[in-house]
């Protein structure tokens, strides 16, 4: 292959993510790699969590824990509890577990209960019974198996988003990727539509054959010198601003993300080692900037405080072409899921890995770019279609927002046809795996979903089972669960191993 440039506009956490990958995969390729941005434009750096893929990120980088995590003030994430999204007798939490292997020997009784339950037979269906990560988080530990424990556990991170790129910049020059500190005032193109370079407000011309759009929600590349069109989730998902606060970090640090429904939306609690970050994602059609800030200040206890808040808003939905003529979208450029399940990272990691297979595959070229489109457009609508579902199938109804969420029909056939099955009392798996979206969200979180709402027939509805029902002792599970919970340390522990580690 002839030598090539690829020019990225944007550092942040995608574009950094994306250089490192690049440069990592094509290690032995003639391709210089280029990151442009500009040191007078802030990023939305907020704290963050992040799914279990991203731990695939960093061991394909070579990078241990015990290298980013300090640098981060990152903590350990078992999962997510979801908190007041309920008002069924019972079910007002529920924590979404990340899975373990350990789970093999509970999670066929939490499917067995949950499907005998949609049948209104008496049985345990609440999640929080049946998996190790809850109870990991329960009793605030990591997930950090001791060495004679030898089970795969699967787990995320909260960490600064800040940090973050920084670190994964100085990683990114350790692999020859150059940087451009420069702010980029117009775009060059070629007759055939590529684009030829960027050019800085000095005038300078920044060269490339590929260009990666990781410039935000301004989308300089993808969207306003291509042209390309954004398709809005609005009609189904109604959130599109958020306020930011951070709180102090106490003496427990929970490795959890906390999500509580608000009035008007909900608000994330992430633990980091030197603070909390907290945040309120809203509809600006149901309350105003005050409205929010105030209520979430009230929530925190600092109505009297002067802690500075931020005030963020969101384009939500995703571009109509991912990757046109010579340029690819990466992170916000590209599109926006509020972060309701923290799939803002793993989206970024899914696109580069994608990109990278489809155009190496092609020798180079863009010849599997409707391949690359097609998949990437596919999983945005998938995760939307999941984030829908937690508005949809929710209880509430103190505000006409909620009244609202839980009465809006905008719903893709996919997701009717997964609601629909639910409640029918049919084989959700079985579903999932027909319509091929079991690749994006299992059949596990589709029913932790569903069976933490208590989406189930009402308790006056409910007869008592036999033997056969009631085959599964939840004691007994509940007892296996804590007993594999004594190979895991308390969380502080964990991480304050790691940062004697990095300190040394």
């Amino acid at each position: 292959m002839k030598s090539q440039k690829i020019v990225i506009l944007g550092g942040g956490t995608a574009g950094w993510m994306a250089a490192n990958m690049m440069a990592k995969s094509w290690a032995d390729k003639a391709i210089e790699i280029t990151v442009v941005e500009s040191s007078s434009i802030g990023i939305i750096g907020v704290g963050e969590g992040s799914t279990p893929q991203f731990k695939g990120f960093m061991d394909y980088l070579g990078i241990s824990e015990a290298q980013w995590m300090p640098a981060c003030n990152a903590t350990y994430k078992n999962g997510i509890r979801f908190i007041d999204w309920s008002t069924k007798t019972g079910f007002s939490s529920y924590f979404h577990p990340f899975p373990a292997q350990p789970d093999d020997y509970s999670a066929p009784a939490f499917f067995h209960n949950s499907f005998v339950r949609r049948k209104a037979i008496d049985v345990e269906g609440h999640p929080d019974h049946f998996f190790l990560a809850t109870h990991l988080a329960n009793t605030n530990k990591s997930p950090i198996a001791a060495q004679n424990f030898p089970f795969e556990i699967n787990y995320g991170y909260h960490f600064d988003s800040s940090l973050l790129g920084e670190f994964l910049a100085r990683e990114a020059e350790k692999r020859n990727v150059k940087h451009i500190d420069a702010t980029i005032s117009d775009v060059r193109k070629h007759v055939n539509g590529d684009i030829a370079a960027l050019v800085t407000s000095q005038g300078v011309e920044i060269a490339g054959d590929i260009f990666v759009d990781c410039s935000g929600f301004k989308s300089l590349l993808l969207q306003q010198a291509l042209d390309v069109g954004f398709e809005s989730f609005g009609n189904n998902l109604f959130n599109d601003a958020a306020v930011v606060l951070a709180t102090k970090q106490g003496d427990i640090i929970r490795s959890e993300t906390q999500s509580v429904a608000r009035k008007y939306g909900w608000s994330w609690h992430i633990p980091l080692t030197n603070r909390t970050g907290n945040g309120y994602v809203y509809s600006q059609r149901y309350c105003d900037r005050d409205q929010a800030e105030t209520e979430l200040r009230a929530a925190l206890g600092l109505l009297d405080s002067d802690v500075e808040a931020r005030h963020i808003k969101m384009k939500v939905g995703q571009v109509k072409t991912h990757w046109k003529n010579n340029c690819i979208a990466v992170g916000l450029s590209q599109g926006f899921i509020e972060p309701l399940e923290a799939t803002a990272l793993h989206i970024v990691q899914e696109t580069v890995q994608s990109f990278i297979e489809c155009y190496q595959e092609a020798g180079f070229t863009d010849g599997n770019r409707d391949k690359h489109n097609h998949s990437i457009a596919t999983r945005y609508q998938a995760i939307r279609d999941y984030i829908v579902a937690h508005y949809r199938v929710n209880s509430r109804t103190d505000t006409q927002y909620w009244l609202d969420n839980a009465n809006n029909n905008n719903l893709s056939r996919s997701l009717f046809n997964v609601l629909q099955t639910w409640v029918s009392g049919n084989n959700l798996s079985d579903e999932l795996a027909r319509q091929n979206i079991d690749q994006y969200y299992p059949s596990v979180s589709w029913h932790c979903l569903l069976a933490g709402y208590g989406v189930y027939p009402d308790q006056a509805q409910l007869k008592p089972g036999n033997a056969l029902a009631k085959q599964y002792n939840i004691e007994k599970i509940e007892d296996y669960l804590r007993r594999c919970g004594l190979n895991f340390k308390a969380h502080r522990l964990e991480l304050d191993a790691l940062a004697s580690t990095f300190h040394k």
